[in-house]
């Protein structure tokens, strides 16, 4: 998300999470620009910072500055740089592109969530989530990698993730968001998720303690 109309269109429409990238990428944002929107986002609705092999002093500033409620590692980051960053009681998430170097099991860096994205993350192109080679993460884990509003609920359906996450595929041209694919796609992801979920499954993303005050 780089403007209020992306933030307002995705909170008004029912994303449980909004991100803002700043690893180097079409889509960057200042940790200024991204304060400014995070500030548009209720409580209820977790902020993610998206980092990708950047120095973790750099991270926890840059989230402290914008007020993030989560960090997304998206590059080669070990046990240490999440255990650097788990003092700062933010929700983790780990991300994967397939076919994965790192363990695919959730927890085994001590993050909250594994994201499981396309062999060239960011790149909008789909991969083939039915095959034989790829078996979901056990846990809590959020599918990313080419969804669009047509091809969500499939990929929903195929592999029943606990989350999923979009960025190209709700972009009118590469780093513009399309307020009206952005509301199609909720629409046709939430649908699902209704029918899928269960009494125990969660329908939030794991909030740290701070970020019902910030």
């Amino acid at each position: 998300m780089r403007t209020a109309e992306d933030v307002d269109t995705a909170v008004r429409h029912g994303a449980d999470a909004v991100g803002f990238v700043f690893a180097d990428s079409p889509r960057q944002v200042s940790a200024e620009t991204a304060r400014d929107l995070v500030r548009r986002v209720p409580d209820h609705v977790v902020t993610v910072g998206v980092f990708r092999n950047q120095d973790v002093t750099a991270v926890r500033d840059c989230a402290r500055t914008a007020g993030l409620g989560a960090i997304q590692l998206h590059g080669d980051e070990g046990p240490e740089q999440y255990a650097a960053l788990r003092s700062e009681t933010r929700t983790l998430i780990r991300s994967l592109a397939f076919p994965a170097q790192q363990p695919l099991r959730h927890g085994e860096f001590g993050e909250d969530l594994v994201l499981v994205d396309a062999p060239v993350p960011g790149s909008g192109r789909a991969w083939d989530w039915d095959t034989a080679g790829f078996a979901p993460p056990s846990g809590r884990w959020l599918l990313a990698g080419g969804l669009t509003p047509d091809n969500v609920a499939e990929a929903v359906r195929v592999l029943t993730p606990w989350g999923v996450d979009v960025s190209s595929g709700v972009e009118s041209r590469r780093g513009v968001k399309s307020p009206a694919l952005i509301e199609a796609f909720i629409k046709a992801a939430a649908a699902l998720g209704r029918v899928l979920a269960g009494p125990a499954r969660p329908a939030r993303l794991p909030r740290p303690p701070e970020a019902a005050a910030r």
